[in-house]
């Protein structure tokens, strides 16, 4: 960072410090928090998922060749997924969430990490890529189940992985996915999904309204590595700030939510919460 940049943090660090003190916190987390996980993110400083195209429900759900697509480099993407273990990021959440600091986590990630370093009260604002859901029955049933219908239905199939995206898709050529064979619903036969909020796709209402509410109940809202680009989250830091909340953002690079904000540290996320949690006179 800048020598102004560093002055910044410093004193933006004791309103994150005073905010998280003070207790009622609600955590707002995006894709930057699991970078240092080895996943990377659309729109910050880990580059190369911004210029992939994701995948949209309206896509998805209209074309079969889109799906055979889509589920071929899911297919890999998912391996690279499930080895991600929780970075120091998410095991100072987790602490804070122990201590009671927190009101609630707000996940607009989908990798299951804070859940995996032992955060309480943890709601995935897009859903899990943990889980499948069926669009004809709803039938949910986890990914790991999916997985071994496909091993088996792709045994000699073989392509190589190139570069994974936030959601778990991969990036391959066509001539890969053309051969991939596509398993359906095992209850009834019908289109599978990720039990993820597709680009295009709404968060379910009854989730967007109990995240507004815990907004709030809440004292705080601190936001862990988003840009903040995409409404379904950033409503809720507009909403806080509407509140009179203070507002913290922890977040590499600038967001869309900056104008809003208390506070803002432009700092790695690892480093700065395990500093947060060492600052409340806890155990690294």
């Amino acid at each position: 960072m800048t020598q102004l940049t560093q002055a910044r943090a410093t004193g933006s660090f004791g309103t994150l410090i005073d905010v998280a003190t003070a207790g009622r916190v609600l955590i707002l987390s995006g894709a930057g928090l699991s970078t240092e996980s080895g996943i990377p993110d659309y729109r910050g400083p880990t580059g190369l998922a911004r210029r992939a195209q994701p995948m949209t429900y309206q896509v998805f759900t209209g074309s079969a060749a889109a799906r055979r697509r889509y589920w071929a480099r899911s297919y890999l993407g998912w391996q690279h997924i499930a080895r991600a273990a929780p970075n120091d990021g998410h095991r100072a959440v987790a602490e804070l969430s122990r201590r009671g600091l927190l009101t609630g986590i707000i996940t607009q990630n989908v990798d299951g990490l804070h859940q995996a370093a032992g955060a309480l009260g943890v709601t995935e604002l897009h859903g899990s890529l943990h889980r499948v859901i069926c669009l004809s029955c709803g039938q949910r049933t986890a990914r790991t189940e999916l997985e071994r219908r496909l091993e088996a239905a792709n045994r000699g199939w073989d392509a190589r992985l190139a570069t994974v995206n936030p959601d778990g898709d991969a990036v391959l050529d066509d001539e890969a996915t053309e051969s991939f064979q596509v398993v359906d619903c095992s209850a009834c036969d019908g289109v599978l999904k990720p039990d993820v909020v597709f680009f295009g796709e709404n968060v379910p209402r009854p989730r967007a309204e109990a995240c507004y509410a815990m907004v709030e109940r809440s004292r705080a809202l601190v936001v862990l590595g988003s840009s903040l680009t995409v409404m379904s989250g950033f409503r809720y830091v507009r909403h806080a700030a509407g509140l009179q909340r203070p507002v913290v953002i922890v977040n590499q690079g600038e967001t869309r939510g900056d104008g809003y904000a208390t506070a803002t540290l432009d700092a790695p996320l690892g480093r700065t919460l395990t500093d947060l949690v060492a600052a409340l006179g806890w155990p690294r």
